[in-house]
């Protein structure tokens, strides 16, 4: 596994539209693995391979560090209720901007077998599935956002 270059907003190639996976190659496999290391390292909860330069619709999102999923080729095909909040993307990094989605999703995706499943994601699960999508089609969230994007506020623990 290895470390890839996350793209940052800018990049032309993360307004692209991405090529559906036909079928599973070790490159893509590998691909897959280094998705999931770039983003624990960068603490994110999602990642799609256009951020790391690759234009195939794979995202890879773990929500709680304990049940990582891979889509490859998702579609959502149910949505339902609304939430609104914060969101922030690897690709912007320091920012946020509010935006709202879905709060239930259901997804039907292949999984790194080539096998048709199906994800229902509500919360943040949902909002990362929605916003991780947006991606394979050349969108950010900041696109689709309620208001501006703003710098991240950090607290300080001291104070």
């Amino acid at each position: 596994m290895a470390l890839r270059q996350i793209r940052y907003d800018g990049d032309n190639i993360l307004r692209k539209k991405c090529k559906e996976v036909t079928e599973m190659t070790e490159r893509t496999k590998i691909l897959i693995d280094d998705m999931f290391e770039t983003m624990y390292e960068a603490n994110g909860v999602g990642l799609a391979a256009p951020q790391v330069g690759i234009l195939k619709r794979i995202v890879v999102i773990d929500v709680d560090y304990e049940n990582p999923y891979v889509l490859i080729n998702p579609v959502i095909v149910k949505k339902d209720g609304e939430q609104t909040g914060d969101e922030g993307c690897l690709s912007l990094p320091g920012k946020v901007a509010t935006v709202t989605r879905p709060n239930h999703v259901i997804c039907k995706c292949l999984n790194e077998d080539m096998e048709e499943v199906e994800i229902e994601g509500e919360g943040l699960l949902a909002r990362a599935i929605c916003h991780e999508l947006d991606h394979l089609e050349g969108v950010l969230y900041k696109d689709v956002a309620d208001g501006p994007v703003r710098d991240v506020e950090y607290e300080d623990p001291e104070e």
